[in-house]
């Protein structure tokens, strides 16, 4: 996974060192070294950064003071001489904390806890919930319907027609209220009058959907949606 970088350093030669650290790293990707903080505002305003590379002792702005004024605040690295900032340094919840002179070696190592953070704030970010049933009004009763049954629905003026594995629901409702019901992820639109399940797809021919016994039209206006539908899962 790439990381977009900025350095911030006052030193010239700690920052051309850090540059060249950078650049023997495949997977960072340098936007900018920057010898003070406010140049850094500025980059970070025009920029989207994932890794910091961040000096503490600079003139105007500290390191910290600097990440304590972003309000979104990309990780970070602290690159210092002084040890004493540490404890500080880790209530900010940095990724590492590199003494000078800093070592390739020691460089990768804090890269590396970086790519690990990143890969593990995705890897747990929460799936939405999807329910697995729907109500819907048929005459005077509410129809419990499992979301996994439905193979597809048809739409007429002010009615819809839900077919599932075992029955046929009318239900008074417009196809639109029906789609906004539906997982996206689940179901698409393939025509004016048509919602079909993709699981539920048996074959896709030209301007045609089979399911089942069924061949229902896909509409021009839905062709595109419905390919990149298809395309951004393997229909089971």
């Amino acid at each position: 996974m790439s990381l977009t970088c900025l350095i911030v350093e006052d030193e010239p030669l700690a920052r051309s060192l850090l540059t060249d650290y950078v650049k023997k790293i495949p997977s960072l990707e340098l936007k900018a070294a920057c010898p003070d903080p406010l140049q850094a505002l500025e980059v970070l305003k025009s920029n989207s950064i994932d890794l910091l590379f961040l000096d503490i002792q600079m003139p105007e702005i500290t390191g910290i003071g600097l990440l304590k004024a972003l309000q979104k605040k990309p990780m970070v690295i602290f690159t210092t001489a002084y040890s004493e900032y540490a404890l500080e340094g880790f209530e900010l919840d940095v990724v590492d904390y590199l003494l000078k002179p800093i070592t390739f070696d020691r460089f990768l190592r804090a890269v590396n806890k970086a790519q690990a953070r990143l890969t593990a704030s995705h890897t747990a970010q929460p799936q939405p919930a999807i329910d697995d049933f729907i109500f819907v009004k048929d005459g005077t009763k509410l129809v419990k319907i499992m979301i996994n049954d439905i193979l597809y629905v048809e739409g007429l003026k002010d009615y819809v027609t839900i077919f599932t594995k075992t029955q046929k629901v009318v239900s008074l409702q417009r196809l639109k209220a029906m789609e906004d019901q539906l997982p996206a992820s689940m179901f698409a639109r393939i025509h004016n009058s048509y919602i079909v399940s993709l699981r539920a797809i048996t074959s896709i021919h030209k301007n045609e959907v089979e399911i089942g016994a069924a061949f229902l039209p896909v509409g021009e206006t839905f062709k595109k949606s419905f390919k990149e539908a298809i395309e951004r899962r393997q229909v089971e």
